[in-house]
């Protein structure tokens, strides 16, 4: 891995932070997880891990989007004066645009307008930003990891919009003084030297980066069976959240998950990282609420799911009866092999 004349901080060198890298790779693997909004305190490496993190892309590009950024920086703008004297629209594309294939980094992201994070959010859910100006409509790709980082003292996100981030990690610094330790003499070591310490953490990096990528290339032959999103509805139901938005990311999540490790198929260890991930800002109904999942809780919902005889499958032939073969499934009917779902179980 060829080291850059002044790198940066390397993203395997990071102490601890394991759940925000991992909501990271996640979402390099399927952007359509939706993005990560990071809280914490100031000084928990937050920024530092995120721009570790886009290096691992490669070539892929790290925009920053500035709390000042105006609705045309931010989305692009169409040349209506070139429209009416040439015929032809000239899109000049925005800060979404540009972030295409990399990732999206908002510092603050609780500061900004929330009409430009309703943008955002739906480019990093959709895959492209659109702008129609005066009749005229133009659609750009816009495929990114988006990552907001926010510290909570100086105001949240309105739960509409934290609600649309597809993960939510907090982060908070280490109170075992061995962590604290190892972080110190990292920091100090790359400060005094950066691009050696980088070569040597430079094999190591490198090794994640090629396994993002073929996880990426093999998130599109996951299976995902009907056993594993009956488990995933369960452990949403269990947690009350509002609307479906939270199963979603979950099942977006756990195939990422399982293409991270390299499976065939979502099992119940993936579906339970997801949920980590995906459920703690939605489930908190006010600032008082303490963060993360109730393991027990969770633990529960998945017995129960897993526990559960599967229904019959309305969309399966019912096996015909000797003189009476319907010519739809009945209540009856029996849907599918006795194995289904043997994979997830597994």
């Amino acid at each position: 891995m060829t080291v850059a004349p002044n790198p940066g901080f390397p993203f395997a060198a990071v102490v601890g932070q394991e759940q925000l890298k991992l909501a990271l790779i996640l979402n390099a693997i399927s952007p359509r997880i939706g993005g990560v909004v990071v809280r914490g305190e100031k000084g928990t490496a937050k920024t530092t891990t995120v721009r570790a993190f886009a290096a691992l892309l490669g070539d892929a590009p790290l925009i920053n989007l500035p709390l000042g950024a105006t609705e045309d920086r931010v989305i692009g703008s169409i040349d209506v004066e070139k429209v009416l004297t040439t015929g032809k629209a000239e899109y000049q594309p925005g800060l979404l645009a540009q972030a295409h294939g990399g990732v999206l980094y908002v510092d603050e992201v609780n500061l900004l307008a929330d009409h430009l994070i309703d943008a955002l959010l739906d480019s990093a859910a959709t895959g492209h930003v659109s702008i129609e100006r005066d009749g005229i409509s133009y659609s750009s790709p816009a495929s990114f990891v988006l990552v907001g980082t926010m510290n909570p003292e100086e105001g949240e996100l309105r739960p509409q919009l934290l609600d649309r981030f597809g993960f939510a990690v907090e982060v908070a610094a280490s109170r075992e003084v061995d962590t604290r330790t190892e972080i110190m003499r990292r920091r100090l070591a790359f400060e005094e030297d950066p691009a050696g310490f980088s070569q040597q953490w430079a094999e190591h990096t490198a090794e994640i980066s090629a396994r993002i990528q073929t996880a990426r290339d093999r998130v599109g032959e996951i299976e995902l069976d009907i056993e594993a999103l009956r488990a995933i509805a369960s452990v949403c139901a269990s947690f009350d959240v509002d609307g479906m938005r939270a199963d979603l990311v979950i099942a977006r999540a756990a195939v990422a998950h399982a293409a991270w490790r390299n499976a065939v198929s979502v099992s119940e260890e993936d579906i339970r990282v997801a949920a980590q991930l995906a459920l703690p800002h939605r489930k908190r109904r006010n600032p008082f609420d303490e963060p993360g999942v109730d393991e027990q809780q969770l633990d529960d919902a998945l017995n129960d799911a897993l526990n559960e005889e599967l229904p019959d499958d309305p969309s399966e032939p019912a096996e015909p009866t000797e003189g009476n073969v319907p010519e739809t499934p009945d209540a009856d009917g029996k849907a599918g092999s006795a194995d289904t779902g043997a994979q997830f179980r597994s």
